[in-house]
Order: structure tokens, then sequence, then C-alpha cells
């Protein structure tokens, strides 16, 4: 079975010959920009046989997606970047470019990260007070961001030959928000996302990030429209088998790994370890469920880019030996 039929039949509940996995770290300096980047994204997929590619959005951050908003009332007057604008086009021809090199090897889907968390990058304390503020103005700024970030996943996925996009969904951690606040303030952001990224026939994954190290009420992204759910089982105390059932017997779910620099995977497992501990998640799950269908080894987040990446290989070794 190729890459693109394991990783398509896993995320439609169909048979797989094995389950499938991969990982991802962010790129830095020349590795994070125009061709560059490319050849750093085509690099890795080849060093470490990862089944899926997810295409970072590394450098795309403030300095390109800086809307202007310093004063809650700034946010009513805020327009689009554009699809124009370079933070537009090079992120397209990213994908582009990507999806030419693999020649339809495997399954790509581009790191978009949820409009709440593309208005906060000038400053998260600044926009929670501008919450308070003025509610109205702040929530009809995010309005214009949602759109933005929804042009762009309909761009990538049209245009760029991605599958669909991961939306990086940050913001619903305990403490910010209560579950109704966030449900009336976000989610519409986040779910104008998804749908236009549905109704172009993308097939999209929600990542549930735990970048806080703080729980999230997961309970808010539940019923999101995406195809597989990710989440930082370590953060949130929630097993992968939890999270099947909490998320939906019809959707895919992928994990299994710490990312972190204390996890197993990135320095502190021997290579017996890891292997052992990849054989053990995708045996508790076929026990539970009765098939290794709707799982993807995967790890809580991105793991730290200083890993060595050829660890990854164990993985696949341990998931190639179940029978």
């Amino acid at each position: 079975m190729d890459k693109k039929t394991r990783v398509m039949n896993a995320l439609q509940g169909k048979p797989v010959d094995r389950v499938p996995f991969s990982f991802w770290y962010h790129f830095g300096g020349e590795k994070a920009q125009g061709e560059g980047c490319v050849k750093a994204e085509m690099d890795y997929f080849r060093r470490t046989q990862v089944d899926y590619m997810k295409i970072m959005s590394d450098g795309f951050g403030l300095a390109q997606a800086d809307y202007g908003a310093r004063k809650a009332s700034d946010w009513s007057r805020v327009k689009k970047l554009g699809r124009n604008s370079p933070y537009f086009k090079e992120q397209v021809e990213r994908c582009k470019r990507i999806n030419d090199e693999l020649k339809g090897e495997a399954l790509t889907f581009y790191n978009i990260f949820a409009p709440f968390s593309v208005m906060r990058w000038p400053g998260d304390d600044m926009v929670m007070a501008h919450l308070k503020e003025d509610e109205a103005a702040t929530l009809s700024g995010l309005a214009v961001i949602a759109d933005e970030c929804a042009d762009l996943a309909e761009a990538v996925i049209r245009e760029g030959g991605c599958t669909g996009v991961y939306v990086a969904l940050q913001g619903a951690e305990k403490g910010r928000f209560t579950p109704e606040e966030y449900r009336r303030l976000i989610m519409p952001s986040d779910l104008a996302v998804f749908d236009r990224a549905n109704a172009v026939g993308g097939v999209n994954i929600a990542h549930l990030c735990g970048w806080a190290g703080v729980p999230n009420n997961l309970e808010v992204w539940k019923d999101y429209p995406a195809a597989a759910f990710n989440w930082a089982i370590f953060i949130e105390n929630v097993s992968l088998n939890e999270g099947h059932r909490m998320f939906g017997l019809d959707k895919t779910v992928i994990g299994g790994f710490d990312n972190r620099k204390t996890g197993l995977l990135y320095k502190n497992g021997t290579k017996d370890e890891v292997k052992a501990f990849a054989k053990k998640v995708a045996r508790d799950y076929v026990e539970e469920f009765g098939s290794n269908e709707r799982l993807v080894i995967g790890a809580d987040c991105t793991i730290p880019g200083d890993v060595d990446d050829t660890r990854f290989l164990w993985v696949k070794e341990a998931l190639e030996e179940i029978r």
C-alpha cells in the first residue's frame, strides 16, 4: 500500500496495511524561507520516510501578519492583507512547490494558525484587553482575519495542491475563557476556516494545541467538522483511546508520543523503548476498537527542532513489525 492510500484510508476509516505515522518540527533561518524551505521540507520527507507531510508555515508570523491594531477601536477598521500580499502569495507558492516536488507521492496538509492566534501575534495581553474594552470592534477585526485565513485555506488546497489544512487551534486553555465564552467569541472564526476548507474538498485536521502547557476546555472543539483530531495527550491527560471516544468513532485520531524535550521520542528513549511504546499505543487502540482503522501515530505537537529526526524511523520499524 502506498503512502497516499494508507493515510487516506486511515482518514476515511478504511483498512490499512499498517498504522501510518508522521512527525514534524519547525525550520529556522534559510530553511524557513523560499527555496530553502522547499529543500528542507523535501530532505526531511526523504530522510524520515513519514507517511504524510505537514507543510510548515515557518517565516509567516508577526512580521507579515500584523494587522496594525494597537487599540481596541482599531479592530473595526482593519482590512485583509489580501491575495496579492507576500504573506498570502508566498505561502501558496510554498505549497505548490512542495507538491510539485512530491509528484503525488504523499498527502500534504498545510499548517494554518486559527484566526484568534493570528490576531494575538502582536500581543496576547493586548488582544484580551481589547476584547474587554470593545468587544464589538475586536470581534469585527477577528472576522476579517478569519475571512483571510479561510481564503488562505482555500488557496493552498485549490492552487497549492494540498490535501487539506492542519488548523492549529489555540485560546481554549482553562482560565482564559469559559466554554460558553469561547463558543460565542472565538468559535465562529474557527469554523469559518474549516467550512471554507471543507467546501473546496479539503480533508482537514484539527490540532488542539497545548502550547501554553495548560489544559484546554477540549469539549468546545469536539464537534468541529474535521476529519481528524490531534491533541496534547500529555498535557490534557486524555489518552488516545479516550479522545477517540470523545471526538467520535467516525473521526481519526493522531498522536501517541509526547513532543516535549522530556519525552521518549526526543532524546530520552532508546531505540527499543521508542519501538515498544509505538507498538503499545497501536495495540492498545486495536484491543479497544477492534481494528487499526482511524489511527495515525504522531506526537502531541511539534517536536523540538534539534531532534535527531532519524529516530522517527524507529517508529516506522515498530509499526511495520506489528502483525
